[in-house]
């Protein structure tokens, strides 16, 4: 595996940065940003993007395919229970808080 990963966003290319001018005088080009592969982004969505402004790019210009992949047919549900605590203000005053409290199924 290479220890870089070039940048997936559509429009990093056309970034103007110091960083993306890659040639000699008279056929210069801006180029998409290289992207280290580390501990830190390993795994993660930084590992293929280079900034939140590709990340979104990529989203905005791609999110019909990306839904295409994996649609949702149908709707999720977590069951939970409805509690009613009693409470007190800072005051002192009580008063009755509902409190959703998730059921563990496991």
């Amino acid at each position: 595996m290479s220890d870089y990963n070039w940048c997936h966003g559509p429009n990093c290319h056309r970034g103007k940065t110091q960083d993306r001018i890659r040639g000699v005088q008279g056929s210069k080009v801006l180029r998409t940003r290289k992207i280290a592969q580390t501990n830190w982004n390993k795994d993660s969505v930084w590992s293929v993007f280079c900034s939140q402004g590709c990340y979104t790019d990529f989203f905005y210009t791609y999110w019909r395919e990306v839904i295409a992949i994996a649609p949702r047919l149908e709707a999720l549900e977590t069951p939970i229970n409805v509690v009613v605590e009693n409470k007190t203000d800072w005051h002192g005053n009580p008063y009755k808080q509902k409190v959703i409290k998730g059921i563990d199924n496991a």
